[in-house]
């Protein structure tokens, strides 16, 4: 259920950045239910499902390092966003931070999603750097790393 919300949710949105072989590919490697499962058992993660009534409308990706926790996934479906949806996710994982015992948060953002890097810095996120990643197949993801403290906001 959680891997077709992701699907669903990564076709429908970036294609306004990414080739649709690239979506694919990204969806596969990191958004299967077999890769999702691995994150849960091997590696930390944890999913949240957001819910509004009876419909799934988005969802996010936690991971707690060792100095702050990694926002791996925010993701809101088109008919729910600027609607407050992704505030509300944002203020259960800062929640979630604190219960974890974490004082930041970052997260890494595409650096030609301007209207998502708008949003997190609306809720006090600051850049910090950037950076390229090879994820295979010929693709990279050219990312800013973002910043949240829990102390200064």
């Amino acid at each position: 259920m959680l891997a077709n919300l992701a699907s669903e949710i990564w076709h429908e949105y970036w294609p306004i950045i990414l080739s649709q072989e690239q979506i694919d590919y990204m969806v596969e490697k990191f958004q299967s239910p077999a890769v999702m499962q691995s994150q849960i058992e091997n590696d930390r993660y944890i999913y949240n499902i957001l819910e509004d009534r009876d419909n799934f409308i988005g969802y996010f990706g936690i991971c707690p390092k060792d100095d702050y926790l990694f926002l791996s996934k925010l993701y809101i479906k088109k008919d729910f966003r600027r609607l407050g949806c992704g505030r509300l996710a944002f203020n259960k994982i800062k929640q979630m931070s604190l219960e974890l015992g974490k004082k930041k948060i970052q997260l890494t953002v595409n650096k030609n999603n301007i209207n998502t890097i708008k949003a997190y810095e609306k809720w006090g996120f600051k850049t910090i750097d950037s950076v390229v990643t090879d994820i295979g197949y010929g693709f990279v993801m050219d990312d800013y790393i973002m910043e949240y403290s829990l102390e200064e906001n």
